[in-house]
């Protein structure tokens, strides 16, 4: 009964040696018994609300992960959580794959509602975002018969093999798993603070979107992958795991124009980048564009396992069975998603992002003018990061100051997380508030002043 009970949190309170006692124990059993994964930080939770993760030693953070932008309404919505407590007292899974249930059909609409495109949609569920990128793949495959693809350097999809065939962001996700899926070409994404053009891309950004566009038409089109070939682009609107890169505004239009000229699909990965996260519903719409495809997951439920393709009508699987699975949309995944949607637009937590997410840029550009370290802010909405660098000249990454700063910041009280080379992303839920921008900023700057 003590864990249901409501309580709140005002802020950062760390009360022991990080980590604790409990947290060491535990740790140790997760290394005894866990197969290796991905874990950064030394955070054993136990519980959370809204923007604050406590400890199972009783030390409370500020969580600017959001449990990897998914917890986007905040941790442990009350409205969300009602009405999965509500499904969960009624029927816990009936396989909507294989039969029919209300709040699928439910879920499936809402998402279509918010999602871009003035065009009938459809939904594929699937339970993360590399299993929606696998679906689109096969949905790709499946309308227009052709089996290549072109994705781009820095790009993540996922770590399944058909969805690790389009991912570029660090070599060691695929080291020692040669082959993937065969048929993919990476061409260089329009990072305007380091491309292999050389070009200053915040300068000359229809330089830079005209290089890559060129590059791929006349070079990779006409030299080795003929674009008849080619079934889709992959591509995030804001890359993610590659550094929080956000490309010129023209270069999304640009791309889509080419692939239309070859009759190309694109699929849109908007796994990291949706549901309020840069200040519009989805980051498309900061780009003027309206994709057939979008790849889903993260903050669609609010953390409950969910996934999604959200599909142009015209781009449905031609007959049953060419894909199917056996836990997508579940009944629990599909209340969640449309409490949150509801909760999105209640809250007005999309202009939330973009208000707030303004206001952190700007004191993290104060951070930049406070520390040489820093080389470059970027993102859009509460999507954010800071670069490292060696040098502002040469840009030079330096990915040791930012694993201190990373940790310190933990220590400080502030979950963090690195991307790219050598950037610290912030990402906190979109109900955060100015003062606890604040409190971050606060967090940071000790953390950069005692790494350095």
């Amino acid at each position: 009964m003590a864990e249901s009970k409501e309580f709140e949190y005002k802020g950062i309170s760390i009360t022991t040696e990080l980590p604790g006692p409990e947290a060491k124990r535990i740790i140790d059993l997760d290394e005894r018994y866990l197969v290796r994964s991905t874990k950064s930080l030394p955070i054993v939770a136990r519980r959370g609300r809204d923007v604050f993760i406590e400890d199972v030693d009783g030390n409370v953070f500020l969580d600017f992960s959001s449990g990897i932008s998914v917890t986007n309404v905040g941790h442990v919505h009350p409205k969300v959580k009602r009405a999965v407590m509500e499904q969960l007292d009624k029927l816990w899974h009936f396989a909507g794959t294989d039969f029919y249930y209300e709040a699928q059909v439910n879920a499936a609409k809402a998402i279509t509602e918010v999602t871009p495109g003035s065009f009938n949609k459809k939904v594929f569920f699937t339970n993360s975002g590399a299993e929606s990128n696998e679906a689109a793949i096969k949905l790709a495959k499946g309308f227009n018969g052709r089996q290549q693809f072109v994705s781009f350097i820095g790009a993540f999809h996922g770590r399944t093999q058909g969805a690790l065939s389009l991912t570029a962001s660090k070599a060691v996700h695929k080291k020692g798993f040669f082959p993937t899926m065969p048929g993919v070409e990476h061409v260089p994404y329009p990072n305007p603070y380091r491309n292999p053009f050389g070009i200053d891309g915040y300068e000359e950004p229809d330089e830079l979107t005209n290089r890559v566009l060129d590059y791929i038409e006349k070079f990779v089109f006409s030299t080795y992958l003929p674009p008849e070939d080619v079934s889709a682009f992959v591509v995030e609107p804001i890359q993610g795991e590659g550094g929080y890169i956000v490309p010129p505004m023209n270069f999304h239009k640009k791309l889509f124009k080419l692939a239309s000229e070859h009759d190309i699909l694109v699929i849109m990965d908007e796994v990291q980048t949706g549901f309020g996260r840069t200040g519009k519903f989805f980051a498309s719409e900061h780009f003027g564009v309206e994709p057939e495809m979008i790849s889903l997951a993260k903050s669609i439920a609010s953390g409950i396992p969910m996934g999604a393709v959200v599909v142009h009508e015209r781009l449905n699987f031609k007959y049953s069975g060419m894909h199917s699975n056996t836990y997508g949309g579940n009944l629990l995944a599909s209340v969640a998603s449309m409490e949150t949607i509801k909760v999105m637009k209640e809250e007005r937590l999309v202009e939330n992002s973009a208000e707030v997410g303004s206001y952190f840029k700007k004191r993290l550009e104060e951070l930049k003018e406070k520390y040489s370290s820093i080389g470059d802010v970027r993102g859009i909405g509460l999507m954010l990061a800071i670069d490292f660098v060696k040098d502002r000249r040469t840009k030079e990454p330096d990915s040791s100051v930012r694993d201190r700063v990373f940790l310190n910041c933990y220590h400080n009280g502030l979950i963090s997380l690195p991307t790219g080379s050598s950037a610290l992303r912030f990402i906190p839920p979109l109900t955060v508030k100015k003062d606890q921008v604040d409190m971050a900023i606060d967090a940071i700057d000790r953390a950069i002043k005692k790494s350095l």
